[in-house]
């Protein structure tokens, strides 16, 4: 079985820095890994985050298509219940003229957001995650150029501007929901493994897979899974800048957000024992270190899963850091520019 290897992005604050440096750092790093050959590179929508300051990957995306050339660009994901699906079929019928062919519709139910910001996006918060089987079905169909269900209201609604490609929808989830929904429109579906350490990814997967509904793009089922991970030539390195991710998971499982800070920073943070001991326990479980062993653990949970793709999410405070991991993991995983792929 042959994985296939891709990026998610979230525009993570940066202490000391303008969150505009986020953003343009995301930019940098899709050119960078377009070069090395990854498959696809997803953006994250979050609201209300301090730490993560990814709000709009429609917009964002709009400007990755300018500024790469082979590279497949999604959302990870639109968080549908906040939007018309009418208006993100528009948008991303944009970016599949900007892009033609290169476009990844990921979508998600979750809120990306506290239950406030949620009712601030659409004051009918409490009502559309309802709503989302049906939002994804005609979503799908305005997005594709296809008539929507006889006696729908909006049958006679388009969505412009049209073209011969058509981007590819994803499901995105970490719960049995997204999995079963994916499973019924015969959908590829990705679970985001790093948001939970895994828990669930396995019922989740097998739920998919049983339950799968052949379609005409997606005969068989086709999934992922999102980890966090980062590689450095020396594993002391790679913990030592580890770290930041590190506080920032303690701290965000207290309701404190916080901006990526330097290692530094860090190792002058008084961690009492408990806060020591929980520290010490991600190091352990993180797919962190030298850059052959993050990729056998990469890759041994991705056939332990019988996924078909793996996308990998990097924080850190230095923006060389992050670039030289993927780089590194690059190498060691495979993946390679197109025309090395090719020869």
């Amino acid at each position: 079985m042959t994985i296939r290897y891709s990026i998610l992005d979230q525009s993570v604050a940066i202490s000391g820095r303008p969150h505009g440096d986020s953003i343009t750092g995301t930019i940098a790093l899709a050119e960078h890994c377009d070069a090395l050959g990854y498959d696809r590179f997803w953006v994250s929508e979050h609201h209300n985050h301090p730490t993560i300051v990814g709000s709009a990957p429609e917009v964002l995306m709009g400007a990755l298509a300018m500024r790469t050339k082979r590279i497949r660009l999604g959302s990870a994901g639109i968080m549908l219940p906040h939007y018309s699906p009418y208006k993100v079929a528009e948008q991303f019928r944009v970016l599949d003229a900007l892009a033609p062919g290169r476009i990844d519709l990921g979508l998600g139910r979750a809120p990306g957001s506290d239950g406030r910001t949620a009712f601030a996006l659409n004051p009918n918060a409490n009502e559309r995650p309802n709503a989302f089987p049906s939002d994804v079905r005609d979503l799908m169909a305005w997005v594709a150029g296809e008539p929507l269900l006889d006696g729908h209201p909006f049958r006679d609604v388009k969505a412009f501007p049209a073209g011969p490609t058509v981007p590819q929808t994803w499901i995105l989830g970490s719960s049995d929901y997204g999995a079963q929904v994916a499973a019924i429109f015969g959908l590829p579906y990705a679970f985001a493994w790093f948001f939970s350490d895994g828990k669930g990814a396995e019922r989740a997967l097998n739920i998919y897979r049983e339950q799968y509904r052949p379609s005409e793009r997606w005969p068989e089922p086709h999934s992922a899974i999102c980890v966090w991970a980062l590689a450095d030539e020396d594993k002391a390195e790679a913990e030592r800048n580890f770290l930041p991710r590190a506080k920032s998971r303690l701290y965000r499982d207290r309701g404190i957000f916080l901006p990526m800070e330097t290692p530094d920073d860090v190792l002058a943070t008084p961690f009492n024992a408990a806060e020591e001991n929980r520290i010490q326990s991600m190091l352990r479980d993180a797919f962190v270190g030298e850059g052959p062993d993050v990729a056998a653990k990469i890759e041994a949970l991705g056939k332990s899963l019988s996924v078909d793709e793996i996308a990998i999410v990097t924080w850190s405070h230095d923006e060389a850091v992050r670039r030289r991991s993927y780089s590194i993991l690059a190498e060691c995983l495979g993946v390679k520019p197109a025309a090395d792929a090719a020869a």
